[in-house]
C-alpha cells in the first residue's frame, strides 16, 4: 500500500511544476505506461525504493477570482484529511500572503504531517529571505526550485523519512475487489445487494463512505474481500468539487484492490471523473469491470446496450479490452454476473504463459509486421518472455529498443490480447536490449 502525499498552497506558486518533477523522478526510475494520458492531478512516485502516490491539488481549483479561496480551502481540509504527508508550498518572491497564513493555520489545525516547502529560490539572497517562512509557524523549511530540481532531493529524504511503518493486517491470501466510482452511482447499494444484509449505510448523500475496510464475501462458491471505503462523513464536510473529490477518495480503494469494479449510473454515461478514476485503475496496473448500474431506469430500443457499450468503448481507447456489464443493484438484476466477472479478470490478471508458446506466437507476428526502420535502422525482435510482476508485463528483446515507438508496442500488446485472454486486465510491454 502506498502512502499519499498531497501538495497544497495558493494559486501560482509552481505545484504543478513540483507535481511534475516529483512524478517524473518515477517515470525516470521505473518505466513509462504505454497509452495512458497523464492526469494532471494523480501520478506515482518513488524515492529511496520507496513508492508513494502524488496529488496536485491546484489542478483542481475552478471559477474565478472570488471563488478562488474557497475553492483553495476546501481542497486543503479534503487533503488534509486523504493524505499522510502535505507539502505546503510557498513561494519566495512574493513572501508570506494572507491566504499563505489562511492556508497554515488549517494545517496547523488539521494535526498531519506537513513539509513547508519554500518554492522558487534560486540564488543565496533567496535562501536567506526564504527564513520568513518560520515565522508560520509550521517548522523546518525545504528551500527548493522545482524548475531546476535543486533542493528536491533533500525534500524527498524528509518525505520518505515521515511515512510510518507499514503494519500489514493478516488478512488471507483471498482476492481483493474493490467497487469505485463517483458519489450516487450505487456502490454501496451493489455491496448491499451481494451481502444480503445493509451493511453498508446507503444514503443519498455523496461521499457516506470513508476509509478502507474489508469484508469477506464466501457463498456460491466463491470466497473473496470486497474492498471498500467505509464510515460517514458528515454532512458539513460533503465537498462540492466532485471530481476532486472522487479520485482523492478512490485512490487508496484502488491501491489495496486487485480488480476494480468501476461503476457509472446509465443515465449519465461514463464522465471526466469516471475516466480520471479509470486511468487510476490503469496506472496501478489493476483488473477492471465497467459496471452500468441503474439500467431499469433507461429507456430502451432494440440496440441500447450495445450501442451504450461502443460509446464507452470510444472514450476508454486505448484500453477496451473490458467486459462491460448492464446491472440493477437496487433490484438485484445481474449482480452475480458482476462476481463472475471479476473472478474472470482476477483469474486474467494472474495468468503466466510459457516462454516457449509466448515466442512460437509473437516471433511469428512480429515475423508478418516488423517493426518500422528509423534512420536506416532495422529492428529485429529476437525473443519475449513473461515478467514476475503481479499483473502481465512482457519484455521483447531485440538490438535496437529506443526505436520501437508506442504505435508498435500498442500493435504487439494487441497481439498478445488476440492469442491470449487479458479481458479486463492492463497489460505493459517493454523493450530491452539483447
Amino acid at each position: 500500500m502506498s502512502n499519499i502525499v498531497a501538495i497544497v498552497g495558493r494559486p501560482n506558486v509552481g505545484k504543478s511544476t513540483l507535481f511534475n518533477r516529483l512524478i517524473e523522478s518515477r517515470e525516470a526510475i521505473v518505466h513509462e505506461t504505454s497509452g495512458v494520458t497523464r492526469d494532471r492531478n494523480y501520478g506515482k512516485s518513488i524515492w529511496n525504493g520507496k513508492e508513494f502516490s502524488v496529488i496536485d491539488t491546484g489542478g483542481y481549483v475552478e471559477g474565478s477570482n472570488d471563488v478562488f479561496e474557497e475553492e483553495i480551502r476546501k481542497q486543503v481540509i479534503l487533503a488534509i484529511e486523504e493524505a499522510d504527508v502535505l507539502l505546503f508550498l510557498v513561494d519566495v518572491r512574493e513572501g508570506i500572503t494572507d491566504m499563505d497564513k489562511t492556508v497554515a493555520d488549517l494545517l496547523r489545525r488539521g494535526k498531519k504531517k506537513v513539509l513547508v516547502v519554500v518554492n522558487k529560490v534560486d540564488n543565496n539572497m533567496q535562501q536567506f529571505e526564504a527564513d520568513i517562512f518560520y515565522a508560520l509557524g509550521l517548522g523546518e523549511l525545504y528551500k527548493i526550485s522545482s524548475i531546476n530540481g535543486s533542493g528536491t532531493g533533500d525534500l524527498l529524504d524528509a518525505v520518505v523519512n515521515l511515512f510510518e511503518k507499514e503494519e500489514t493486517a493478516e488478512l488471507p491470501e483471498l482476492p481483493r475487489i474493490a467497487v469505485v466510482g463517483r458519489p450516487n452511482v450505487g456502490k454501496s447499494t451493489l455491496i448491499n445487494a451481494l451481502l444480503g444484509e445493509e451493511r453498508h449505510i446507503v444514503t443519498p448523500i455523496a461521499g457516506t463512505t470513508r476509509d478502507s475496510i474489508f469484508t469477506r464475501y464466501n457463498k456460491y462458491n466463491y470466497d473473496f474481500f470486497l474492498v471498500d471505503t467505509a464510515g460517514i462523513r458528515k454532512k458539513g464536510k460533503v465537498v462540492e468539487n466532485i471530481e476532486f473529490y472522487s479520485v482523492m477518495r478512490s485512490i487508496r480503494t484502488i491501491e489495496y484492490a486487485d480488480v476494480c469494479l468501476l461503476m457509472i449510473d446509465a443515465s449519465q454515461g461514463l464522465e471526466s471523473q469516471d475516466l480520471s478514476i479509470l486511468n487510476i485503475i490503469h496506472r496501478n496496473n489493476k483488473g477492471l469491470v465497467l459496471v452500468v448500474n441503474k439500467w431499469d431506469v433507461l429507456e430502451k430500443g432494440t440496440n441500447t446496450a450495445r450501442d451504450y457499450e461502443k460509446e464507452i468503448m470510444e472514450k476508454i481507447a486505448p484500453f477496451r479490452d473490458v467486459p462491460v456489464l448492464f446491472v440493477s443493484a437496487l433490484n438485484k438484476v445481474r449482480i452475480h454476473k458482476v462476481i463472475e466477472s471479476a473472478m474472470l479478470v482476477f483469474e486474467n490478471r494472474r495468468r503466466k504463459i510459457p516462454t516457449s508458446l509466448l515466442n512460437e506466437v509473437m516471433l511469428k507476428v512480429i515475423e508478418d509486421y516488423p517493426p518500422p526502420a528509423v534512420k536506416g535502422k532495422y529492428v529485429k525482435i529476437k525473443y519475449v518472455t513473461q515478467l514476475p510482476t503481479h499483473a502481465p508485463s512482457f519484455a521483447f528483446f531485440c538490438n535496437f529498443p529506443q526505436y520501437v515507438k508506442e504505435p508498435y508496442k500498442r500493435y504487439l500488446e494487441n497481439k498478445i490480447r488476440q492469442h491470449f485472454n487479458f479481458n479486463g486486465v492492463p497489460i505493459q510491454v517493454f523493450m530491452r536490449e539483447k
